[in-house]
């Protein structure tokens, strides 16, 4: 089974992407997660998309559609998939679905004022967890910004500050909304409220899948 979570910066698509993945024995792919990787490495790639992300743009689609064939190449991931967060426009899209077939694409929606409230309470650490002092329990760290899992200090995305979550946000809205009409056309979108607890969220989700004969 291959999945889309889709939905704006700060919805909680990852947590529910790994939660998903967990409950199915699938693999989850997050482009974004990919590119940190690339720069915390300083590989050619990084260094190229470190400017655009510290801006609060998007890398170009040509760049993350050479990272994204290599990256789907791997043996994890030819029993499907769980995209996290891509694509985030139609020709991203449209690469895709040459790519491999999509049977759902899972929307998480959540309001603006949501937005700017998690994402300014989001820290994350080198080794890939993410925490949020401003959430519920679980998503918080045990001891105040240091990882639960490597101890190491947790710090805010460079792209998490409030003028380049308004620019995602815009870029959200003008490239990755319409691809809603898209999906729906196809009968793939199930759209959910992210703001409600974790939990709900995943119940959510689950429920709908089964709707749509998935068997959960």
């Amino acid at each position: 089974m291959n999945l889309i979570l889709i939905g704006p910066q700060g919805s909680g698509k990852g947590t529910q992407a790994e939660l998903i993945g967990k409950k199915f024995s699938l693999p989850t792919l997050s482009v974004g997660q990919l590119y940190r990787q690339q720069i915390r490495e300083l590989t050619k790639i990084g260094k190229k998309a470190q400017a655009y992300v510290l801006a609060g743009k998007l890398v170009p689609d040509k760049i993350t559609e050479g990272l994204l064939r290599q990256e789907l190449n791997k043996k994890r991931y030819k029993k499907g998939v769980i995209f996290d967060g891509f694509p985030r426009n139609s020709e991203q899209n449209r690469f895709l679905e040459k790519l491999l077939e999509i049977d759902y694409v899972i929307l998480i929606h959540i309001s603006h004022k949501e937005i700017l409230k998690r994402l300014g309470g989001r820290y994350v650490c080198d080794c890939g967890q993410t925490y949020n002092i401003n959430s519920e329990k679980s998503e918080r760290p045990k001891h105040k910004l240091f990882c639960d899992k490597c101890g190491h200090k947790l710090k805010q995305r460079p792209d998490d500050n409030p003028k380049a979550i308004r620019q995602r946000l815009k870029i959200y809205e003008q490239n990755t909304m319409p691809l809603f009409k898209h999906f729906k056309k196809q009968g793939k979108l199930i759209t959910i409220s992210g703001e409600q607890n974790v939990n709900q969220v995943f119940k959510a989700t689950l429920l709908a899948l089964r709707h749509k004969g998935t068997k959960v």
